[in-house]
């Protein structure tokens, strides 16, 4: 009798000790498996300074032009003024600038130069290349564009400056690109509801390039969009600024699609619509010391309009102050698209009296009518929000409202401290996976879904500060979930 107990508790120990085993290796498993997520993120987007354009453009175009001693170094100065330009602001100067750009593309190493202390009134014009060698457009002056929209070439009718398929080119200056705006936005139907709606210029474009650098310009007043980068690579825009009223529509800061290595450094962004918009087929797209206000914040998308595909992928934001905007930090997707948006990291990031700061919309809707209820979308994945705090306007600070038929998965939220200065903020989330530590306030504990709660346990007890959440979101309200553009 003795001799079976004894057996009997040796095998109940001999078990206790395999459910201890096993218990153990999934917790390192689970705890293996958080820490590639938080690794992966890490590793796509190191913000170390990248230099794209060390093998493109050589240090000698890195430094600022004395724009009239045309005998600086070896470059050869091409003078807008020297080929009839007036300056005044009312004569037209769109054949000087169209045969000084003949003159300069063909010419290497060369300079085109357009004098501070102008204004030079210039139409809708394609500056195109290939051009013979490294160049620089030099803006010191102020280039405006025709006030009046019935003046506008019907041709043209979606671009004003647009240089396509040049290389190693550096626009560079102290000088304005002036849209004169106003009366293309009074035309706008967001402005008047019975006017048609219909697309306006776009200030400046780059488009089907490489290798191309803008520092130090400021672009203002666009009749729609200010500065779109298109089809391009290895893009640097740095010191820009870009501005028109809170109220101006449709007038993005800066817009990029199809285009990939792009680095905005200290930028000044405050317009009528998007301080930034990024949408289809871009990647690694990074901002670094951007100041965004009025406007709707730094969006991806909108994405998938029209059954359209989307596909945006390695979005860096590190070092950013968003103030006054609609919006902070968006990812918008209209239901009915298909395709992703993946690996995006927002760090860094101070908000002041912005309405929305951390919104995911994929029931994105700028229609006038309501869209219909669609089960296909553009997926969401891996998004990390790390070092975020401000204040919202608004009670939802952060929102998340994700697609039933295609959840947003991979949300990680690390130091996030939203507070609203009248009342309490609160966090929204519809089909959202994900989880937090650290400090993530509001608190989305029972509203951000996850995959494998054994994830969010073992990170836990790694981070002295976690506070990790993971607890199945509240029933989603059908009504709430759709959005028109703010």
């Amino acid at each position: 009798m003795a001799m079976a107990k004894a057996k009997f508790l040796f095998i109940s120990i001999l078990f206790l000790l395999m459910i201890a085993a096993k218990a153990s290796a999934e917790k390192r498993f689970s705890s293996d498996k958080a820490n590639n997520i938080l690794r992966e993120l890490e590793e796509d987007f190191d913000t170390e300074e990248e230099e794209y354009y060390d093998h493109e453009i050589e240090e000698e175009e890195e430094e600022e032009l004395v724009p009239w001693r045309s005998e600086r170094g070896s470059k050869v100065l091409v003078n807008v003024d020297s080929f009839g330009a007036v300056g005044d602001g009312v004569s037209d100067d769109t054949k000087a600038f169209e045969d000084a750009w003949k003159q300069v593309c063909s010419t290497p190493k060369s300079v085109l130069l357009v004098p501070r202390g102008r204004q030079y009134l210039v139409n809708a014009t394609k500056f195109s290349g290939p051009c013979a060698g490294r160049l620089i457009v030099q803006i010191e002056g102020t280039i405006i564009a025709p006030e009046d929209p019935k003046s506008w070439d019907p041709k043209l009718g979606r671009i004003w400056l647009d240089f396509s398929n040049i290389t190693k080119v550096s626009f560079q200056g102290n000088g304005i690109i002036d849209g004169s705006g106003s009366k293309w936005w009074a035309a706008s139907c967001k402005k008047n509801k019975s006017n048609p709606c219909k697309g306006a210029p776009s200030a400046l474009t780059i488009a089907s390039s490489s290798a191309v650098r803008v520092k130090g310009l400021t672009i203002q007043n666009s009749q729609q969009m200010h500065f779109v980068i298109s089809k391009s690579d290895s893009v640097r825009i740095i010191d820009v600024k870009v501005s028109a009223p809170e109220d101006s529509p449709n007038t993005d800061g800066i817009h990029i699609t199809e285009s990939t290595n792009v680095v905005l450094q200290n930028c000044k962004i405050g317009t009528g619509d998007d301080c930034i918009s990024i949408v289809n087929a871009s990647s690694n797209i990074k901002m670094k010391g951007i100041y965004c206000g009025p406007g709707h914040g730094i969006s991806i998308g909108s994405l998938g309009k029209d059954h359209s595909i989307g596909i945006v992928t390695k979005v860096v934001v590190d070092n950013a102050f968003i103030r006054g905007t609609t919006n902070g930090l968006r990812i918008k997707t209209w239901q009915g698209g298909s395709g992703y948006v993946q690996s995006i990291r927002y760090q860094n990031v101070r908000m002041e009296d912005v309405s929305y700061p951390i919104i995911i919309d994929q029931f994105y809707c700028d229609s006038p009518t309501s869209c219909q209820n669609q089960t296909s979308a553009v997926a969401i994945s891996e998004i990390m929000y790390k070092n975020i705090s401000g204040t919202s306007k608004s009670r939802e600070a952060m929102k998340f409202a994700c697609s039933d038929t295609v959840p947003c998965s991979n949300i990680v939220l690390n130091n996030v401290n939203l507070e609203r200065k009248d009342g309490t903020a609160e966090a929204y989330c519809n089909s959202a996976i994900g989880f937090g530590y650290g400090l993530v306030q509001p608190s989305v504990e029972a509203c951000l879904t996850s995959s494998d709660k054994r994830i969010i346990s073992s990170i836990a007890e790694e981070d002295d500060a976690g506070d990790v959440v993971g607890r199945s979101s509240s029933s989603s309200q059908e009504d709430y979930l759709i959005h028109t553009e703010l």
